[in-house]
């Protein structure tokens, strides 16, 4: 299995509005953490994330999370 590019080793956060939004997987994208179609030929897909309410977001850009696409602290660990 191909690993994820590091974005960064430090989560961002957002405060996200309702709606949908796309997770970008591989770290590969100049749109981070949103997808930008760069894991196209790449085992990679981005992760959905549905927002229903207006609140603050930690977003994995490491990559690494088993919680996609929320940090769950991996990035201390790389």
């Amino acid at each position: 299995m191909a690993e994820p590019v590091i974005a960064d080793r430090k989560p961002t956060v957002l405060e996200l509005e309702p709606g949908t939004y796309w997770w970008c997987a591989c770290g590969r994208s100049k749109n981070q953490p949103w997808c930008d179609g760069s894991h196209k030929g790449t085992e990679f897909s981005p992760v959905k994330l549905e927002v229903t309410e207006k609140k603050r977001y930690a977003l994995c850009l490491c990559k690494h999370t088993k919680k996609s696409p929320l940090c769950d602290g991996t990035h201390k660990n790389l």
